[in-house]
């Protein structure tokens, strides 16, 4: 009997070492599971011309790289690259559609071309992108708990453009607010010319030396013109920016006799609505947070983190 239940024994200890690696495997296959939840969770973007899908934070590397001056303070990065992630995600909605690398849309710039326009400086620039983007990885700005359209563009004419005034259609976010500090950007005034030929070359109706006295500007609550009016002819100011490809909407239009030629003097550059760069470089300069400058160009707006497992 005792050597029946010795051989008893032995079988169950040697089927118990046998097992024992099997269990030790499932236990690391357990404790891997959140590296590959988390990579499966990722978010990548579709950019147009790229060979490839690009995890969302190196995506947002591109586009602060390409979108605003390296030389920024690190909180105006910041306020960028939270803004930059949410409009990646709206536009795509969280990966599944292509974006473009365009002004209409965001610049980006991969790693050759940053390599490229920055040369020796490469590594350095590089460093203080990823640092503003890791302190801020995952943020979005949410309006009632949906992303918002987060626009921004360079420098404003000193305030910013309301959505309504950019498009007739009200955003609650989206309001004009006063950036006084653009007019000390580079980019703030600038002035074309043409001669009266090469102007009329641009447009369906002749223009002659006297119309340049009578045209008529219509200018909406930002300063910048709404519509212009020649004659029957009308035109919106959104159309005759595209038209002259001058920087804002907020232009002048005058004759110069003398030299003969038609110019074109402007205020701001871009579009005017949501966070100004240049603003946001000024706010950072003075001591203000990234949430601050985002909360002061965004109205009543949320800065949360997402959960890319639920999308």
């Amino acid at each position: 009997m005792k050597k029946w239940i010795m051989s008893i024994g032995i079988i169950c200890l040697i089927g118990a070492l046998y097992l024992l690696p099997v269990a030790f495997g499932e236990r690391r296959t357990v404790e891997d599971s959140p590296a590959t939840t988390e990579q499966a969770c990722e978010i990548f973007i579709e950019v147009e011309g790229q060979p490839e899908k690009i995890p969302l934070e190196t995506y947002v590397t591109g586009v602060i790289a390409a979108e605003m001056p390296v030389s920024f303070k690190k909180e105006a990065l910041k306020a960028q690259a939270i803004a930059a992630r949410t409009y990646a995600l709206k536009s795509t909605n969280y990966g599944k559609i292509a974006i473009a690398p365009t002004v209409a849309r965001q610049v980006f710039y991969n790693k050759e071309q940053r390599k490229e326009n920055w040369t020796s400086n490469f590594p350095g620039n590089e460093k203080k992108i990823v640092e503003a983007i890791n302190e801020t990885k995952g943020q979005v700005l949410l309006y009632n708990n949906e992303l918002i359209t987060a626009m921004f563009y360079s420098t404003s004419n000193g305030k910013t453009e309301s959505a309504y005034g950019y498009s007739g259609n009200d955003v609650p976010y989206l309001q004009s607010v006063a950036s006084n500090s653009d007019l000390s950007s580079p980019k703030f005034a600038a002035m074309k010319e043409w001669t009266l030929a090469e102007w009329n070359a641009l447009w369906p109706v002749k223009w002659q030396a006297n119309d340049f006295n009578r045209v008529q500007f219509f200018l909406n609550d930002s300063g910048r013109v709404d519509r212009m009016q020649l004659g029957k002819n009308v035109w919106s100011g959104r159309e005759v920016r595209t038209l002259l490809e001058i920087p804002s909407t907020d232009f002048k239009i005058a004759y110069n006799s003398t030299t003969g030629k038609v110019q074109v003097s402007t205020k701001g550059y871009g579009h005017g609505v949501g966070m100004s760069q240049y603003g946001a470089e000024a706010m950072a300069s003075d001591g203000k947070t990234a949430a601050e400058i985002l909360h002061y160009y965004y109205q009543d707006i949320e800065i949360k983190k997402i959960d890319a497992c639920l999308k």
